[in-house]
């Protein structure tokens, strides 16, 4: 299973970057929690020090951007291969 989480305060960047995770995990019928983190005291904990931040299985992928769709999908199946 894959476990994404989704940092940030509730931008709209951070709301796109939450719902292209739901499309690409539903659309690609990956096993993933997606979590919203929004308390901005636990953002520098988890490694991410601009807003959106992704981080998937303990891994912090992405912060201060949007990753494209097929970027983000290659990351999951990477992420689920591991």
């Amino acid at each position: 299973m894959l476990n994404i989480k989704v940092v940030g305060s509730g931008c709209p960047n951070c709301q796109k970057l939450e719902a292209l995770c739901n499309e690409v995990v539903s659309e690609k019928g990956f096993d993933a929690n997606i979590e919203k983190v929004s308390d901005v005291n636990n953002f520098a904990e988890l490694g991410v020090f601009m807003t959106p931040g992704l981080i998937v299985n303990d891994n912090v992928l992405s912060q201060g951007k949007i990753p494209t769709k097929s970027t983000l999908e290659n990351w999951l199946n990477n992420a689920k291969a591991e």
